[in-house]
């Protein structure tokens, strides 16, 4: 079973600075993306930022320019450098994982459970 746990979530004042990270455990083989997501109260969820294997990026339009999505093969960790955080950007922040598990034939997708971003004077 792959697991993913996320943290780095809090309560930063507009114009900080967060970091989130996604550390993902279990039988895990290869995977095809890891992205973030957000879904915040009355809005749909949002893909943030998307990261391939071999290290292709994309952004939503609106977080283009202040964060920044990088991974670490070898911690089996994604990241999500998050500047000049503004109080649109308040929401759950959820990892995905997609990709291939061992012994599986198939593509899987796993979430993880979500962190807490509070952007407030």
């Amino acid at each position: 079973q792959v697991q993913l746990v996320e943290s780095g979530g809090g309560l930063v004042q507009p114009g900080g600075s967060l970091r989130l990270s996604c550390a993902v455990s279990g039988s895990v083989f290869s995977f095809s993306t890891m992205g973030w997501y957000r879904q915040a109260p009355g809005k749909h969820r949002q893909l943030v930022a998307i990261i391939t294997r071999g290290g292709t990026t994309n952004y939503a339009d609106s977080v283009k320019g202040r964060f920044t999505i990088s991974g670490d093969n070898a911690k089996n960790t994604v990241y999500l450098q998050m500047n000049n955080l503004e109080p649109e950007d308040t929401s759950v922040y959820c990892c995905q994982w997609k990709g291939v598990v061992v012994l599986g034939c198939n593509m899987v997708v796993h979430w993880g459970q979500g962190t807490q971003v509070t952007v407030s004077s």
